[in-house]
């Protein structure tokens, strides 16, 4: 399994999928306590809010299967991290003008499309790990497997840990605007690794 760490393209995979689920663990594990400090809603309406994060997941996997049909999987990857960012930046604004009052339109706004983020990222795990798995041998597929367990468990663990501190010491709207950072390092590693997962496809 170690000797797998070595390849470069197997180096830039795990990466890839440790940030990858630290900005959803990041997201998903504290967006109803954004949606409960940040946007002022009841603790009921959070969570339910917050639910459609995971329904926006589960949606953005069905429309990505079959967009990736007609479009190479890396730009759909790309274009829908963009999107991610573009999404930050118009919504967490307006949070900024939410007053104390839990049912106002800005805040209900707010609280249903920032978990649209999920719809655009949806794509990139199963993308990645399907596309890792069929570049490699049949018998290294299992110890590949095994990484990917582990470092989408320490993605997790390690992303809502550190939101978690951002929240507790920059609030929830700068800790929400941090997640752009591993957003964009995301892009800036699947460029190089569809180049390489291509190079092994062709051998």
């Amino acid at each position: 399994m170690l000797g797998l760490v070595k390849l470069p393209i197997v180096l830039v995979f795990i990466l890839s999928i440790f940030i990858y689920v630290f900005i959803e663990q990041g997201i998903q594990s504290w967006l109803p306590t954004f949606n409960n400090s940040v946007l002022h809603l009841s603790d009921y309406a959070s969570v339910i809010f917050a639910s459609i994060f995971a329904l926006s997941i589960a949606t953005g996997r069905i429309a990505s299967g079959f967009i990736m049909k007609k479009v190479y999987w890396e730009k759909v990857v790309i274009i829908g991290l963009i999107c991610c960012a573009v999404l930050i930046l118009i919504i967490l604004p307006m949070a900024q003008n939410i007053s104390g009052d839990s049912w106002s339109y800005l805040s209900i706004l707010t609280a249903s499309l920032l978990p649209l983020i999920g719809f655009f990222i949806a794509p990139i795990y199963p993308t990645l790990c399907s596309s890792i798995l069929s570049s490699q041998p049949a018998h290294l597929q299992s110890s590949m497997a095994g990484l990917i367990i582990i470092f989408s468990a320490l993605g997790g663990t390690i992303g809502s840990r550190v939101v978690s501190e951002l929240f507790t010491i920059l609030g929830g709207e700068v800790a929400f605007y941090i997640i752009l950072v591993p957003i964009s390092l995301l892009i800036l590693l699947v460029i190089p690794y569809a180049r390489l997962h291509k190079k092994a496809n062709a051998n």
